[in-house]
């Protein structure tokens, strides 16, 4: 059902990485450096880098235009599902969960990876690579990045058994406090595909998470690929008059909720909402 790990992770990693690094520094519009340019300058070659393309492509990151090149595309709109001072907490999703480690070593922090976990580009993190299964079926695979000074002697079995927040608290006394997720659709490549099982260009959801603890200070990066077939997300949204009571103490803000037609609820305020994950039966 599982495979070996794939050898070429980290170089994907790393191209995705530095691609991400481009979109993120430049306006939408703006041209990033040729195929070419950007093989030499990454020491890959041209079918590695064109998957990473193709996936930023298909994601809505960038745009292809024959004959001129590689542009960043427009931002994408952004829908809070819960006001920033009012998160709420994730029922844990259905079935038995279980990891497998596909690939943990050390690397350098990288430009991205740094900025987002506020160490240095050359600071040492935890990357992880690890499948996660539900009732022992493929479900996604993690990405995990953490920094190395953070979770000394953290081994591979470690990501294998129980659950990681508890190894940081019992083992090293960091207590995670909160964290903020993005989820948008996208499509497996070949690796993805093979590993989860599905077929390649399969729907599939990738969650982005930066985890802080009760300091402020961030411990984990993580970016997730979940099966859009098995799993998906079930919003609560509170829209009566109890929901208008309590958003009555926050500022109202004009925008939409998701599935709900914009400005129905422009002048009302925000909505609390409950997000739940949902593994689908398979059949």
């Amino acid at each position: 059902m599982t495979s070996e790990p794939p050898r070429s992770a980290l170089k994907r990693e790393r191209v995705r990485d530095h691609l991400m690094e481009l979109v993120e520094s430049r306006a939408p519009g703006d041209a990033i450096p040729s195929e070419r340019a950007l093989c030499d300058r990454l020491g890959v070659s041209r079918p590695t880098l064109r998957s990473a393309v193709d996936e930023l492509v298909t994601n809505g990151l960038l745009v292809r235009e024959h004959g001129r090149g590689m542009f960043v595309a427009r931002a994408k709109i952004t829908q809070e599902l819960a006001p920033d001072r009012d998160a709420h907490r994730l029922p844990r999703a259905a079935g038995v969960w279980a990891s497998q480690v596909l690939e943990f070593t050390t690397v350098r922090a990288g430009a991205r990876v740094g900025r987002r976990l506020h160490v240095s580009p050359a600071a040492e993190v935890r990357y992880i690579a690890r499948l996660r299964l539900v009732d022992g079926e493929p479900m996604a695979i993690e990405y995990l990045h953490v920094p190395a000074a953070l979770v000394p002697g953290l081994a591979a079995a470690d990501m294998e058994s129980g659950d990681f927040y508890d190894v940081l608290r019992e083992r090293y006394g960091v207590r995670v406090h909160e964290a903020v997720q993005s989820i948008e659709p996208t499509v497996t490549n070949e690796e993805e595909a093979r590993l989860i099982g599905v077929p390649v260009l399969s729907p599939a959801l990738l969650f982005e998470r930066l985890t802080r603890d009760d300091t402020g200070c961030p411990v984990e990066y993580v970016h997730s690929v979940y099966r859009g077939d098995r799993y998906r997300i079930v919003s609560r949204l509170a829209l009566g008059d109890a929901a208008a009571a309590a958003a009555s103490d926050s500022p109202a803000r004009d925008g939409h909720h998701p599935g709900i037609p914009p400005g129905d609820f422009a002048a009302r305020g925000g909505r609390p909402a409950l997000m739940v994950g949902d593994v689908q039966p398979a059949g």
